[in-house]
């Protein structure tokens, strides 16, 4: 009789330990995966991802609901400014959901990955002022997220990473444009070749997070910053967000015309005249909502 060579028993890792997070529980959703909420009469919007049971794991729903939404609040000359946080006490988002991808084909993840560059594209797109409001962990495609906003302030217990290279991917939501940015090129290079991700204090310390709350005082802040903001000229706002933006990485003759630009078309608005004679008047100013 032939010796047979039993099988080896399963081994298993500390590979994903330091992640602090595994494929999500496989509970159904029960509310729609990305929330809108307006405050401040309806000039900040709040926008939750919200499946707090999977860390907010980007499902194909989660993505497309995002773009309607963001596509949303681009058109509602109402909204100022705002703020993307996550729900629930443990993350802003793992990233996509890797429970959906595992029994994915070729072609249907190739699909899922459009349609996450479109959300992603909408958001750089947007004219409104947006900024993240982070709490716990923030990986992969929800730290891209999160870094694709125009800031972001943090909980405590924030954590960013970006695991993909642990996964067998290169990153592809915007970490490796915007992290070098954020961050010093050396450590940015350091968490994208890793997956080793890093705490919120040194995040805030090398000057990728503005500001560091206590969990629960978080989104007070987020809606105390949304408020000042939204209580500016948004014609103002939006044309120094494009000056800002567009001026990045341009040789500084040219990025001085474009910020130009941008002054002259707030210097002929009549935000102009109302803000200097509400100084002058020593009263707050009505502004207009922005054209488009």
């Amino acid at each position: 009789m032939t010796d047979q060579k039993m099988p080896e028993p399963a081994r298993t890792t500390d590979r994903w330990r330091t992640l602090d997070f595994g494929p999500p529980s496989g509970g159904e959703d029960t509310e729609p995966a990305v929330l809108l909420d307006h405050v401040d009469e309806g000039r900040v919007a709040v926008v939750t991802l919200n499946r707090p049971h999977a860390d907010n794991a980007i499902s194909t729903e989660m993505g497309a609901l995002l773009t309607d939404v963001l596509e949303t609040v681009a058109v509602t000359s109402a909204i100022r400014v705002v703020v993307i946080t996550g729900a629930g006490d443990r993350a802003f988002s793992v990233g996509s959901d890797l429970r959906e991808r595992k029994n994915m084909t070729k072609e249907q993840w190739l699909r899922q990955r459009q349609d996450f560059d479109r959300t992603l594209y909408t958001l750089r797109q947007l004219r409104k002022p947006i900024f993240a409001a982070v709490n716990g962990i923030a990986y992969g495609g929800g730290s891209e997220i999160a870094q694709s906003t125009d800031f972001i302030i943090a909980g405590t217990n924030a954590v960013f990473g970006q695991p993909e290279a642990m996964l067998g991917l290169a990153a592809g939501g915007g970490s490796p444009v915007f992290l070098p940015r954020a961050l010093p090129p050396g450590k940015a290079l350091q968490m994208l070749m890793t997956g080793e991700p890093i705490t919120a204090a040194e995040a805030h310390r090398l000057g990728m997070v503005n500001e560091l709350h206590d969990r629960a005082d978080l989104m007070d802040a987020a809606l105390r910053i949304a408020a000042r903001i939204a209580s500016n000229s948004p014609t103002a706002v939006q044309a120094v967000k494009h000056a800002v933006r567009s001026g990045q990485g341009e040789p500084i003759e040219q990025a001085i015309a474009i910020m130009m630009e941008s002054h002259w078309r707030s210097a002929v608005h009549p935000d102009r005249i109302e803000g200097i004679g509400a100084f002058n008047d020593n009263r707050d100013p009505v502004f207009r909502d922005a054209d488009y």
